[in-house]
């Protein structure tokens, strides 16, 4: 009796451990263990690029906010940019309404998880890193971290894949203002944040439209912004087909110089789309590679330049 007594104790036990276990669901998952607050402190030296800890929900290495959000928690982190690790939280802001369209907007910058090396400027100068904590209605969440920096120059990242679009002063004007809206170039020639999709193609499929600007060396030579031609889904298909054919990999911004350094022109494409952002790609044909989308990087061929040439005064 004595002993039938320990086993049933004993089996009792091991069932109270299953019960009362730390697992939570909701619809039959895990609950992401992403903090419901900010971090005290920015635990990285990098500039943007790092986030707490990565969310295991689905489609979270397609884009960068999966889904359908109803809040965003966006903690401040200043400092300066030559030492961006270790800085305090200065403060924090929830968006509500506002929450849907900025994961909207950040779902469309174009992302990768290969490693893409760029050239930026080394200017010194404030930066704030930016934690950003999207909740979503059956209790799960995820960050995304980013930064507003001098340069421009900065990772944007959920944990599983990165952006190198810029963004930053968009999350400062939100963290100001409680209101949140993507910035746009000024001048329609210059790149903007690039469009989901270009890891994969030099020009994501559904153009409707292309705007072809050449720029021209200034006085120091480096290339001028001016306004260019914009032309219909005819011709914006077959210019993107034309890239698209191009033997890319993975690339940045940067190349090796041909052809002496002296003046030079360069091209700025953006394609348009009926819904979302342009699609932008940087035609120098005086560098190798000489063809770059901020992800993918290739060479011209003779009949893609003549084409742009015709498409361009």
């Amino acid at each position: 009796m004595g002993r039938l007594r320990w086993i049933v104790v004993a089996a009792t036990a091991v069932m109270l451990v299953v019960v009362v276990g730390p697992v939570r669901e909701t619809a039959g998952e895990p609950v992401s263990p992403v903090p419901a607050s900010c971090p005290e402190r920015w635990d990285s030296g990098e500039i943007g690029g790092w986030v707490p800890e990565a969310a295991g929900l689905d489609g979270v290495e397609k884009s960068l906010v999966p889904g359908t959000p109803v809040s965003a928690l966006i903690c401040a982190y200043p400092g300066q940019n030559w030492h961006p690790g270790g800085k305090a939280l200065a403060g924090s802001r929830t968006l509500t309404d506002q929450a849907r369209s900025m994961a909207y907007d950040l779902n469309y910058l174009p992302i990768t998880t290969d490693r893409v090396e760029r050239a930026c400027t080394a200017v010194g100068g404030a930066m704030t890193n930016y934690l950003i904590r999207f909740a979503y209605p059956d209790g799960r969440a995820l960050w995304v971290g980013s930064a507003e920096e001098v340069n421009s120059c900065v990772t944007t990242t959920n944990g599983t894949v990165v952006s190198k679009s810029y963004v930053g002063p968009g999350i400062t004007s939100a963290y100001r203002t409680g209101s949140w809206k993507l910035r746009s170039p000024k001048n329609p020639c210059d790149p903007a944040t690039g469009r989901r999709g270009q890891n994969e193609r030099m020009v994501p499929d559904g153009v409707i439209k292309v705007l072809v600007c050449r720029n021209e060396p200034g006085g120091n030579s480096t290339p001028r912004p001016s306004h260019g031609p914009e032309h219909g889904e005819r011709q914006a298909r077959e210019l993107a087909a034309m890239l698209i054919s191009l033997d890319a990999e993975p690339g940045g911004n940067t190349c090796k110089e041909v052809g002496g350094r002296g003046p030079r022109e360069t091209f700025h494409l953006n394609f348009g789309y009926a819904e979302g952002p342009p699609a932008w790609v940087r035609i120098d044909p005086h560098c190798r590679p000489s063809v770059n989308n901020g992800v993918l990087a290739g060479d011209l061929d003779n009949a893609l330049v003549d084409r742009i040439d015709r498409l361009v005064p």
